[in-house]
């Protein structure tokens, strides 16, 4: 058992950080499809190696930039977060 004593950190939003500058690159949505169900082979048995649990609200986007030269050269690395923005034509 741990005993902390103090006071606990203020409730509310987080303090504001600097937003993180990147280039900002247009794309196509190409596609959209519900998140992945649980697809069981003839054995009744899962046929994908491994096991993936989409979120349920989820939604799965196929987009396409158009010059990939402007994404990063280690974009297959899991060191980028990406946060999309949609703006109506």
């Amino acid at each position: 058992m741990e005993i902390i004593i103090g006071s606990i950190p203020p409730l509310g939003p987080p303090p504001n950080r600097p937003p993180e500058t990147g280039p900002t690159i247009e794309a196509h949505l190409l596609h959209i499809r519900p998140p992945r169900k649980g697809i069981a082979g003839p054995s009744g048995m899962e046929r994908r190696g491994k096991k993936v649990n989409d979120p349920q609200k989820g939604r799965v986007l196929t987009i396409l930039v158009p010059d990939a030269d402007s994404l990063p050269k280690d974009i297959d690395s899991e060191k980028y977060k990406i946060i999309l923005r949609f703006v109506r034509k």
